[in-house]
């Protein structure tokens, strides 16, 4: 397995963010996390990098427990948050130079990233002038960049346009092909287009858990989601 999550609960002082949530995802899947705002989907994808704790329950990624083997799981994991923190000041190329120093990543690294990710026209350019598309872009490489088996990315696509859509969930196929990738989003046609497999989380508890093709053979994507979220 390559994220194994047993039982799992958060509290934020008396609110349940999570509600002894378990499921387990393979090495080489993509699956799309799902659920309304305030769901818990952020909890535990922070989790899950050891960004937070749980407070019961246990977390495995790639072997490694999130509660004694932080470093571990962090070394092994590539995180793009909801709100993508970047040094809008620094080059593309400069910043995943600074990245790749706090990695111990050989820089040699940063230009096969940077064609990964699609940025080789943009990579002398600082991040201020980029567009949103572009900044995902950015955060991607340095998600990317320490060469991680598992990529965790909360809703990715978020605020993009039409194109940029297509070239990110370009990208998130590509990159399955190698790694495990969770991603959560509000856009029921990328899970549809990318994933092969479907969470969904509704106030802090798991309420389904299926590859797309169970879940969608009699109603949409979206009609299962609404049902299960009201």
């Amino acid at each position: 397995m390559s994220i194994e999550i047993k039982n799992v609960s958060k509290y934020y002082g008396n609110q349940k963010a999570l509600d002894s949530v378990s499921f387990s995802i393979n090495s080489g899947e993509i699956v799309g996390f799902l659920g309304p705002n305030g769901a818990g989907k952020s909890t535990m994808m922070k989790i899950i990098t050891t960004y937070i704790q749980q407070d019961d329950g246990e977390v495995i990624v790639n072997g490694f427990h999130t509660l004694t083997e932080g470093l571990s799981v962090k070394k092994s994991v590539g995180y793009l948050p909801e709100h993508n923190p970047l040094y809008v000041e620094m080059y593309i190329k400069e910043y995943l130079e600074f990245l790749a120093t706090i990695h111990n990543v050989s820089k040699n690294r940063i230009d096969n990233v940077i064609t990964l990710v699609g940025l080789t026209l943009e990579k002398h350019k600082k991040i201020k002038q980029l567009s949103k598309g572009y900044r995902q872009r950015v955060g991607l490489a340095g998600a990317l960049l320490h060469d991680p088996d598992v990529l965790v990315l909360d809703e990715p696509t978020t605020g993009l346009d039409p194109n940029q859509l297509i070239d990110i969930r370009n990208l998130i196929r590509e990159i399955g092909k190698t790694k495990t990738v969770l991603f959560s989003t509000h856009i029921m046609q990328e899970v549809e287009a990318v994933c092969n497999r479907v969470i969904i989380i509704n106030k802090g508890k798991l309420v389904a858990d299926n590859t797309i093709d169970e879940l969608t053979k009699e109603h949409s994507l979206t009609s299962i989601f609404t049902e299960l979220t009201k």
